[in-house]
């Protein structure tokens, strides 16, 4: 199974469809024997986390599906409605290099074995279900942690993901190197911070970290 990301930017008189089709597209992926795995998205500027960091011009759909089913699936009706409304999309083809944790109480992603050790473009996602009553301290932390992220060497693009406005939030990143996550997930003093206040703070009900290696893209983020 590989995983694809699509991100659709809108113009504001589509956001009203945009919120409806994010309730109305659940059957049809449910329906989709080919999916393994599937999550539709809003997404942020990823650095507050809260609701007012919400971008509602961008929109996004995460699956798991096989290889050979990939172009059937980009020209399935739900595909085509979203690019019809959409002034740009961005799609990542991406295979699993290491993942910790669960979404949703799965395991969505299983690690791919690399002939030898990827050293290419990869992209991360952070995904957690956050405690009610934590929400206040988690965002009080957040900003030094994203300011951080958004200066980090190596770093393409990052942006905010999340399922719901509150509670399950996460991050899309883009990296030139697993090095350059390695160096700023273990050597930046925000980051370490953020770690250690998670273990301190018990702010998680879930949580989930995956890398992988970059397989084809297009459009731009």
């Amino acid at each position: 199974m590989i995983t694809v990301i699509y991100f659709w930017q809108i113009s504001k008189s589509n956001v009203p469809w945009a919120l409806l089709h994010m309730g109305l597209d659940r059957l049809p992926l449910r329906r989709n024997k080919n999916i393994g795995f599937w999550k539709l998205l809003g997404t942020g500027k990823g650095e507050t986390f809260t609701p007012k960091d919400a971008n509602s011009q961008r929109w996004g759909l995460l699956v798991t599906i096989l290889e050979s089913d990939l172009a059937s699936f980009n020209n399935s009706k739900l595909v085509k409605r979203w690019d019809n409304k959409s002034s740009k999309r961005y799609q990542v083809v991406l295979k699993n290099i290491a993942v910790q944790g669960k979404w949703s109480g799965k395991s969505p992603f299983l690690p791919e074995l690399f002939e030898t050790p990827w050293n290419r473009k990869v992209v991360a996602i952070t995904r957690a279900r956050i405690k009610w009553h934590k929400n206040p301290i988690f965002w009080r932390s957040v900003p030094p942690v994203t300011v951080s992220l958004k200066e980090a060497n190596g770093l393409i693009s990052a942006i905010g993901i999340g399922e719901a406005p509150i509670g399950l939030q996460g991050t899309f990143s883009i990296w030139e190197s697993p090095a350059a996550i390695r160096t700023f997930a273990y050597q930046g003093a925000a980051h370490k911070a953020a770690i250690a206040a998670t273990a301190r703070e018990k702010w998680y009900a879930e949580e989930l970290f995956a890398r992988f290696a970059v397989i084809d893209e297009s459009g731009s983020l």
